[in-house]
């Protein structure tokens, strides 16, 4: 009896020890929603849409190139967004959401990508500066500055700053394109003490604080203010003058053109994002406006 009691112990404590080794390694195998485990990247998960907000001069750009903002019959615009889109308001915060969402897809300037998502290629053309110049990548937009009537002197002098070879060489180091590769070099016209209040596009914003620091480290005493509001934001403020001037990531609407002298400073890619877990490398114009527009919802149907 004893040598049977003995045997029956030793064979619980055996079972005990499986049960907990095989506990071990399915808590250690376990990949949860959002893991960092590309190989577990579920096709049959739902697309999960990322745009900007409206009056976006990213979104009204992207949606222009891809095809999503269509006519109707009494040839009035349409934006054909999924209604079930996810907005946010800002470059940072589409980022940020499709970073941490596996299942995403966004779109933003392509001065603004790092390494936390990745860019798809779009038609098979990577998105950069070189591609943009040459014209094989085709979401590409221009950075415009806008304003009404005649500019100050310390306008005038920042905006030939910014067209001037410092300027553009700053542009292409931010990772932007260059609308002048053989500008003449920057000559101050004597500006003194004053202000400036540039207001619009979250696009543009980055790039004009890197133009703005520079340019005060070369002008002592004048203040200039950037406020990241929009585009079409900045262009009101522009037409009504609480902005001495307007960014837009996009070009002047006829109703903006009709009251503001615009300028280009630089061109911009619109680069597609997924989540870096997310095996799609290419994707085409037409599976993009598919995407955006609803008609493709889940990630197996892209070939």
């Amino acid at each position: 009896m004893k040598r049977f009691i003995s045997i029956f112990l030793v064979a619980i404590m055996i079972m005990v020890m499986i049960v907990g080794c095989s506990n071990n390694n399915s808590s250690g195998n376990t990949v949860e929603s959002g893991s960092s485990n590309g190989d577990d990247f579920d096709t049959g998960k739902t697309i999960n849409v990322v745009t900007r907000e409206e009056g976006s001069g990213t979104r009204g750009a992207f949606i222009e190139i891809v095809g999503i903002l269509e006519k109707d019959a009494n040839d009035n615009e349409m934006d054909r967004t999924y209604p079930e889109a996810i907005v946010q308001n800002g470059t940072n915060a589409v980022m940020t959401t499709v970073a941490g969402d596996e299942y995403s897809i966004g779109y933003i300037s392509l001065g603004s990508l790092n390494n936390t998502v990745k860019a798809v290629k779009v038609n098979g053309v990577e998105a950069t500066a070189e591609n943009i110049l040459n014209n094989s990548y085709e979401v590409a937009r221009p950075f415009n500055l806008a304003y009404k009537g005649d500019l100050s002197p310390l306008a005038k002098d920042f905006l030939d700053f910014i067209l001037s070879s410092e300027g553009q060489d700053i542009v292409a180091k931010e990772g932007y394109v260059q609308v002048d590769t053989q500008a003449s070099n920057y000559e101050s016209n004597g500006t003194e003490e004053d202000t400036l209040v540039i207001a619009g596009s979250t696009s543009v914003s980055p790039l004009m604080e890197k133009l703005v620091e520079t340019y005060q480290e070369l002008n002592s005493g004048v203040s200039i203010e950037v406020q990241s509001t929009g585009s079409s934001a900045g262009m009101q403020s522009a037409m009504e003058g609480t902005a001495d001037i307007g960014m837009a990531s996009r070009g002047l609407k006829d109703s903006e053109l009709a009251e503001l002298t615009p300028v280009v400073i630089a061109l911009d890619g619109i680069a597609v994002i997924v989540n870096n877990d997310n095996p799609v490398e290419d994707l085409s114009i037409d599976d993009i406006k598919s995407i955006y527009i609803g008609e493709t919802t889940n990630w197996s149907e892209i070939e």
